[in-house]
């Protein structure tokens, strides 16, 4: 196992696990660790400046010239594979879960007599059921045509990526032709199991897309669909709210105790609101408040000013990206299928943008401030009139969509990176989502967010990420040139 040519040492190892011990675990253990050197035909395993014979586990004096074993990449995924199946024999279930899952991955009918012992042994339904797809795996590769024929009927039952990639591996290089015709009938049933799996997760991450453009569009239906003003440094506050998020990391990591640690993005959230609310009131009372009925002029502003607050991160954290960590509770995935994963920050995400939704609309439409909003948006001069303070009205709604902007920015620091221009690569989104929804329209933000975000998904399958984006915009033209005022449109009239 340690001496000779790659071929020769993993032919070594097969035939040891087929009665291996725990000594043969443990010298399999230290030639993973690279704790194994040889002399002459004499082998030692290593501790330290100590050595021992890996047989008898007696201690032994290591010549000086004694070389070190070497191990290349084949030769480590032998002994990873060796060592997942000596796991096989664990106390505990998910070891051994794990185990017959890496013997999948890498099947070998030199390991078939381990899979039988394990199999005789095994009490556990699930496992022995995966076990069982393990040996006819193993039996894939058999020299008798009846085994690979049996193997490829038992294989259709199994609804994994790996099975269907073995499956693809034996029919390129299988000769004989009714073996052949079993393969391909068994990879068809095994793909068509599959697609549910895949086409459900080409669903969810258009889902997931859609509702991050939804937490970046919300806040630019207020600004721009209410208000009427272009906010071009609306990704800039999204950007204040990640950076509020890592400060609040950063605090909880310097002065509460490690347990509390899970519990800083609950303190992110209305930190991160606040801070970008603050900036976005005070842009509104130093810059937007003259430039009402002119969004041009709104347009050129508040790009100067997104090119400032950027050179102010900048100065500020610096010009890397930050890290911000996932606390432990959005972290792993939940499993539905053999295919499909969701991960757990991805679906609390789109929950998070579900809730912002509805506040939004809740303060939109049921509240004295949302009341105030509606009626300075449709008609200013009356609203004043009738005892609205409109310049206040402004300032709030204002800090509301910048308020919103930073949760987006919250929400988008748990599923990428955070630097000076994370505003920029969502900018054009958000503005398209605004626009294709119809100026001002809730509903058709929440439209037009989830049906780009699932197109741009469906369409990267079949076309690569450049071109999906590309027909998206295309799309996008063509549908504002033949609707204009998005899919809802001011009605009554207000229009």
């Amino acid at each position: 196992m340690a001496i000779g040519d790659a071929e020769e040492r993993v032919g070594a190892i097969a035939k040891a696990l087929a009665n291996a011990d725990d000594r043969t675990a443990a010298f399999i253990q230290a030639l993973a660790d690279d704790s194994v050197k040889f002399k002459d035909d004499a082998v030692f395993v290593m501790n330290g400046d100590a050595g021992t014979d890996p047989v008898t586990g007696a201690a032994v004096t290591v010549p000086e010239d004694a070389e070190d074993v070497v191990n290349n990449n084949y030769l480590r995924g032998e002994l990873d594979t060796a060592l997942a199946t000596l796991s096989l024999f664990s106390a505990d279930d998910r070891t051994r879960a794990a185990a017959v899952q890496s013997l999948l991955k890498d099947p070998s009918e030199s390991r078939l007599p381990l899979v039988e012992k394990a199999l005789a042994a095994e009490k556990n339904d699930a496992i022995r059921d995966q076990l069982e797809l393990a040996r006819a795996a193993a039996l894939l590769n058999s020299e008798d045509k009846a085994k690979r024929i049996t193997a490829a009927r038992l294989l259709e039952s199994s609804r994994s990526t790996n099975t269907r990639l073995l499956l693809n591996e034996r029919l390129t290089v299988e000769e004989d032709g009714e073996v052949k015709a079993q393969l391909s009938a068994s990879l068809k049933v095994v793909s068509e199991a599959l697609a549910w799996g895949e086409r459900l997760g080409q669903l969810f991450s258009g889902i997931s897309l859609g509702s991050v453009l939804l937490l970046v569009a919300l806040g630019l239906a207020i600004t721009y669909g209410l208000m009427g003003v272009i906010n071009m440094a609306h990704g800039e506050l999204m950007m204040i709210g990640a950076y509020a998020t890592y400060v609040t990391q950063g605090l909880f990591q310097r002065w509460l105790p490690e347990a509390a640690f899970g519990w800083y993005l609950v303190a992110a959230i209305p930190v991160s609101f606040m801070a970008s609310a603050l900036v976005g009131a005070a842009l509104e009372r130093s810059v937007i408040r003259f430039l009402y009925g002119r969004p041009l002029e709104t347009l050129l502003a508040t790009w100067g000013i997104s090119l400032m607050l950027m050179q102010g991160v900048r100065s500020l954290f610096g010009a890397q990206n930050v890290g911000v960590e996932n606390p432990a509770w959005m972290s792993g995935s939940v499993q539905l299928l053999p295919n499909l994963s969701l991960p757990w920050n991805r679906v609390l995400i789109v929950l998070f943008a579900a809730l912002v939704l509805a506040g939004v609309a809740f303060l939109i439409s049921r509240t004295r401030l949302g009341l105030f909003v509606r009626g300075v948006t449709q008609n200013r001069p009356i609203a004043s009139c009738m005892g609205v303070n409109t310049a206040r009205v402004d300032t709030y709604a204002f800090a509301l969509g910048s308020g919103i902007a930073g949760l987006a920015g919250c929400a988008l620091s748990q599923i990428g990176n955070v630097g000076p221009d994370l505003g920029q690569t969502y900018i054009v989104d958000a503005f398209m989502v605004a626009v294709v929804g119809g100026v001002g329209q809730l509903a058709g933000t929440v439209y037009a967010a989830l049906g780009l975000g699932i197109l741009n998904k469906v369409l990267e399958g079949w076309t690569g990420a450049v071109l999906a984006k590309i027909t998206v915009l295309v799309l996008i033209i063509v549908f504002i040139q033949k609707r204009p005022q998005g899919i809802f449109a001011i009605k009554g009239r207000e229009a």
